[in-house]
């Protein structure tokens, strides 16, 4: 494994995630402040974001796929983070939500790039390389909620202009390794007709439901377990996301053991014991209190996401012929989901309030196993 390529494929990772999946959902309860926004208005706000990226990280992976543009790699992560830090001065709703979409836009132009270059650089560990790759944006999204009170306590939203200075740290790390990724993907161009894999479709859809659901539960508690805490335990806004960070890191802490352990165990196994163990912690969220609160919180954010980056190497396997495809199919469809997900959950909030969402989270989780069990498994797709 190149660890050097793969780290920096994961710091940028890191820095993409932060501005964009992972400040996005932390700032819905200041945007819906300052725009006198509905609970439906406000899950808008993160299908922009994640409806853009999603459509594009498959569409532009199929793309490269067959006509390989190196250069945007770099230029899809300075587009998603500068598109965040605009929105700091956004002046009504509508320029929040078009800024918000260019984000996405950028992100879903980086993520089949980065991903593919993971994959050049994993050797023979792709689960560990994936889940260092990954856990770089699933930390960069445990980090978005905490610094949200640092920049209204200093600098307010217009403070977010700041972050165009990672937009160009990003842009600079991944210059520096293009050379390198450049003669990769032409070497796998020439190879690609010797390749006797073929694409497992059926595989891809049971897959795509289960990171469907899986990204529902993500961003289901991300987005709208602080509105509980804020509403029904009359908790504080900064303890509520406080909370939030303890989800989204034992996500990331998550990712990278379950991505590790997927090399060994298979990552079939993993998958359908880790959403097996995550079902009783999602039944336990809407009861938990004080202490016990925050072990569910971690605990179930540890399992619900640390498939995260063996999904990604499953889709890969998957689809072969298409490794930039899947790699878009795997990150942005959840992502997209996501977004559709929220916006869902939004009008049921409007409808019936918070505490019905944290029940559909609870059912979530056994969903997902149905739906792995029906994925062929690792020594079916070598056969």
């Amino acid at each position: 494994m190149a660890k050097g390529k793969v780290w920096t494929f994961s710091v940028t990772h890191m820095i993409n995630d932060l501005v964009t999946t992972g400040i996005v959902p932390a700032l819905l309860p200041l945007y819906q402040k300052a725009f006198h926004l509905t609970y439906t208005q406000t899950g808008l706000i993160v299908l922009a974001s994640y409806i853009t990226s999603s459509v594009m990280q498959p569409l532009f992976g199929a793309w490269t796929d067959r006509k390989p543009m190196v250069w945007m790699l770099p230029f899809g992560v300075f587009i998603s983070v500068t598109g965040l830090a605009l929105t700091g001065w956004a002046p009504t709703y509508e320029w929040v939500l078009f800024l918000i979409a260019v984000s996405g836009l950028g992100s879903g132009i980086f993520h089949p790039e980065a991903s593919r270059g993971t994959h050049y650089a994993s050797g023979n560990t792709k689960g560990l390389a994936q889940a260092i790759f990954q856990v770089g944006g699933n930390s960069g999204q445990a980090l978005g909620p905490l610094m949200i009170p640092l920049f209204l306590a200093f600098t307010g939203k217009e403070g977010l202009l700041w972050f165009s200075v990672l937009a160009v740290t990003a842009f600079f790390l991944l210059m520096r390794i293009l050379p390198w990724y450049k003669e990769q993907v032409q070497q796998s161009l020439s190879k690609r007709k010797q390749q006797n894999g073929k694409n497992h479709w059926p595989g891809v859809f049971w897959l795509v439901i289960v990171i469907t659901l899986r990204s529902w539960c993500q961003v289901g508690v991300a987005a709208f377990l602080p509105f509980f805490f804020l509403h029904q335990m009359n908790m504080s806004y900064s303890l509520a996301e406080l909370l939030n960070f303890m989800f989204l890191g034992a996500g990331a802490l998550g990712t990278f053991i379950g991505g590790a352990l997927s090399d060994r165990v298979g990552m079939k196994h993993w998958l359908v014991g880790s959403m097996l163990i995550a079902f009783p912690f999602a039944l336990l969220l809407p009861y938990a209190k004080g202490i016990f609160a925050w072990l569910v919180i971690f605990l179930f954010g540890f399992f619900i996401l640390s498939s995260f980056a063996l999904t990604v190497v499953y889709m890969q396997k998957l689809l072969p012929r298409n490794i930039a495809m899947a790699s878009g199919l795997a990150i942005g469809f959840g992502v997209g989901a996501g977004g559709i997900g929220a916006t869902l959950m939004g009008y049921m909030i409007d409808l019936y309030g918070v505490t019905t969402i944290l029940t559909f989270i609870s059912v979530l989780p056994l969903l997902a196993v149905v739906f792995s069990l029906l994925i062929p498994s690792e020594k079916k797709l070598a056969s």
